[in-house]
């Protein structure tokens, strides 16, 4: 269809006797890689303030993730670290296999180590597969294991049509993906880990000497843009995705199959020029994302990983066992609102984050209280008896600025 369509283009061009109709012609061929034109295009933005979506092109088609596959391993990873399991200084081992990934990649030499946060900024700058599989390996034992892990996180976050086989987003025709499916893990990665979420800012990484730019180049370039990831394989095209911040506005736009880098961040450009405008202005986010959150198994604000670390290698003991917290009782509300400010591996180490934010920042936290409330292996530590969702969404807005990672949610 798309060979027929440029083969009768040209023939108009050929056969039309008026200059206009020969521009007009020329122009159609030069428009951008978008619906039929493009058969792998689609795109999406979302206001995440509002949950409004201000344009959708083929967005629930199913495509090929690239390298957008990296913000699901980071995901997983900023989960890890949430838990208390890693630290951003931890070794990550490098296998034979993770040394062997084809380029884009870091020159990882088996039997060496990275840390943590090095891989981090090795992702985010460099796309690196190498570094993609040292993660995925160190925390799931297998690049296999891992990759069922991303998927079924994916599938709580309800990116329904995602399905991952590997930890960088090389080429494999079972990993599949949406553009509304990046769209959501776009904005979830800010809502959730809005601590860790800052290395998507990232410009530059300098690694054992050399220095490595960010592929995003919409990054310092478009203003407001902090984020956050671009790929590319021959069977996606170029994809990207964006997120924006400007005048209290904010949104997270896809573009996937773009022909070329170039001609993809212009198109991304084009519609953050024209979407981010008819954002709503306000502050905290959407339901929607809200929701996705906090369907996953510990869905939470990033903790403080000193804390949780601190938290982590005390000894512990069964939850039922647990003495009652001195400073905060178990969360025992059924509706309101509260805010979530992280997720320990225990009940004292929750009283403790507790104790220590209302001592810290009384001016917002007046007049609510402190609980604590049990989830698994983990207990969350909230702060509840807000009156109404703006209340919780302003206290949450002015505790970030303070660099405090927090979550607005009704009960």
């Amino acid at each position: 269809m798309q060979q027929r369509s440029l083969i009768h283009l040209v023939a108009i061009m050929v056969r039309s006797r008026t200059v206009f109709a020969r521009l007009f012609a020329f122009f159609l061929l030069l428009l951008p890689a978008q619906g039929l034109a493009n058969s792998r295009y689609a795109a999406i933005v979302w206001d995440i303030t509002s949950g409004k979506v201000l344009y959708s092109d083929a967005a629930d088609e199913r495509r090929y993730p690239a390298s957008l596959t990296k913000m699901m391993t980071l995901y997983v990873l900023f989960e890890d670290l949430e838990r208390g399991r890693v630290k951003l200084n931890t070794p990550l081992k490098v296998s034979a296999h993770a040394a062997g990934q084809v380029p884009t990649k870091l020159g990882l030499r088996a039997g060496r180590t990275i840390a943590v946060e090095h891989a981090i900024k090795a992702l985010v700058t460099r796309s690196a597969n190498d570094a993609a599989v040292v993660i995925a390996e160190n925390l799931a034992g297998s690049e296999k294991a891992f990759a069922e892990r991303m998927t079924r996180t994916a599938h709580e976050l309800g990116m329904a049509n995602t399905q991952f086989r590997n930890a960088s987003g090389l080429p494999d025709p079972g990993q599949v993906t949406t553009a509304r499916d990046m769209m959501i893990l776009g904005a979830a990665l800010q809502v959730r880990f809005p601590r860790y979420y800052a290395y998507f800012k990232t410009r530059s990484f300098t690694y054992q000497g050399r220095t490595y730019r960010s592929h995003n180049r919409l990054v310092g370039k478009i203003k407001g843009v902090d984020g956050i990831k671009t790929g590319y394989i021959r069977a996606s095209g170029f994809n990207l995705v964006t997120s924006a911040r400007r005048g209290g506005r904010k949104v997270v736009a896809v573009v996937l199959g773009g022909r070329t880098a170039k001609s993809r961040d212009q198109h991304m450009a084009s519609l953050i020029s024209r979407y981010l405008p008819k954002a709503q202005a306000g502050k905290g986010y959407a339901q929607e994302i809200l929701m996705a959150v906090k369907r996953s198994p510990v869905m939470v604000a990033s903790a403080d990983p000193a804390v949780v670390t601190a938290a982590a290698t005390a000894t512990t003991t069964p939850m039922a066992e647990k003495s009652a917290p001195t400073a905060a009782g178990p969360a025992a509300r059924s509706s309101g609102y509260a805010i979530q400010i992280g997720a320990l591996p225990s009940s004292d180490a929750a009283v403790e984050m507790l104790k220590t934010a209302q001592s810290k920042y009384g001016d917002i936290l007046e007049g609510v209280e402190p609980v604590t409330e049990p989830y698994k292996t983990f207990v969350r530590a909230r702060f509840a008896g807000f009156t109404d969702r703006k209340a919780a969404q302003d206290a949450c807005e002015k505790l970030r600025e303070r660099e405090v990672p927090c979550l607005a949610l009704e009960l």
